[in-house]
């Protein structure tokens, strides 16, 4: 019997559809909680209609739903297909899609069939969280390591690809380019992007007309710029992240990011100086766990359904692990208790609400994790030290 359960916890094809299954489980839940609990939906889903109607995409529409936009225009192409269905059916699919990148992406890394599996499964609770958000997240943490795993297929337009979709979106895709230093066919690669990301300019004009698009890219800008400065305020459900963590802690919403950026740029960007470690796909994939981290950890947009970028990131660099000592095992399983957990009921209400929240705890032990990735970076060999054999 527990052989037969441990062949299927380790056989990835059964994760993975569990995790199929859970996204539309969730969606579907969320569906018949009504139009609050679906929100987010709703406003992926106006703006194809907004841009159809080329009405202003990143105003308040109180009567459609609460909130503001901050995707892009190119995202009314991408959700389209889903809009134009009836509401259960669309939020199914949506998440549905969203997961399938996401687990596909798992499934094309350098891993045995089992630690695909474990990786899989790891995930799992974050995953969760993201998904009954029914956000881009989930997509988004696909397309970033599809991205970092073609480059070193050499396959360079499916990797451009892939960052373009996540910049055309969220803006967040541009952290793809971590990768750049590692393409062998730079220039392949540069031209694709040039051609492609004029493609995903211009499309939505088929359906808009040309000076909608224009403004709606000069309207985003604003939104974001607006939004940064909403994130920076004590005790939201933003800015979960290393900087609010100390904005938290010392009371101080005024701290600028980038007071935070002039250390965590340099740092980030150190183990670049390693040119000998380019060639080992370790090493690549150990930036690209520590570009995921980066991402959610220096973001005042970051909330609790963007930790599944990060949590990504913490597996990444856990599984490329040749030795696997216990203050590694104790830092994941820090990260999946204090991280993955830290919003569920594992934890009383009132634990949540004054200390996780009010401080940003989440954040805390993906931190950890990003020094000691960081560390590794800058100080191991690895062609000797790190190990991506079954």
């Amino acid at each position: 019997m527990k052989e037969k359960l441990l062949k299927i916890i380790l056989n990835p094809k059964y994760i993975f559809g569990v995790y199929l299954i859970i996204s539309v489980v969730t969606a579907i839940s969320k569906y018949f909680r009504g139009d609050y609990a679906i929100n987010n939906y709703l406003i992926f889903k106006n703006v194809f209609l907004n841009t159809l109607h080329q009405k202003n995409l990143f105003i308040h529409y109180p009567d459609l739903y609460f909130d503001l936009n901050h995707y892009g225009i190119f995202f009314s192409l991408l959700i389209a297909p889903f809009a134009v269905m009836p509401d259960w059916l669309g939020i199914s699919l949506w998440n549905l899609a969203n997961t399938f990148i996401f687990v596909y992406a798992i499934h094309r890394l350098p891993l045995s069939d089992p630690k695909k599996a474990l990786f899989a499964l790891l995930c799992l609770q974050e995953y969760i969280t993201a998904a009954l958000s029914l956000q881009f997240n989930v997509a988004l943490t696909g397309l970033l390591m599809l991205s970092a795993i073609f480059i070193y297929e050499r396959k360079e337009v499916q990797s451009v690809t892939a960052i373009l979709v996540g910049v055309f979106v969220k803006i967040y895709g541009i952290v793809g380019l971590s990768q750049f230093f590692f393409i062998k066919n730079k220039i392949r690669f540069i031209l694709a992007g040039l051609v492609i990301a004029g493609l995903f300019f211009v499309l939505p004009m088929v359906y808009s007309s040309p000076q909608f698009v224009i403004q709606s890219y000069a309207d985003w800008f604003q939104s974001i710029v607006e939004k940064n400065n909403e994130n920076q305020v004590l005790g939201n459900m933003q800015d979960i992240s290393l900087m609010g963590f100390f904005r938290r802690i010392l009371g101080d919403a005024s701290i600028s990011n980038l007071v935070f950026l002039a250390f965590g740029l340099p740092l980030f960007a150190a183990p670049y100086i390693r040119i000998s470690q380019y060639k080992h796909y370790a090493f690549q994939l150990m930036v690209l766990a520590s570009t995921l981290l980066f991402l959610v950890l220096f973001s005042s947009s970051s909330e609790s359904p963007t930790y599944i970028i990060a949590v990504t990131g913490v597996m990444i660099w856990f599984f490329l692990q040749k030795v696997r000592s216990p203050w590694i095992i104790a830092l994941v399983v820090f990260v999946i208790i204090f991280t993955c957990f830290s919003t569920s009921d594992l934890f009383p209400k009132n634990i949540r609400l004054n200390y996780i929240k009010k401080y940003s705890l989440k954040a805390v032990p993906c931190i950890i994790v990003w020094l000691r990735v960081i560390y590794e970076l800058l100080t191991k060999d690895f062609g000797k030290n790190y190990s991506l054999n079954p």
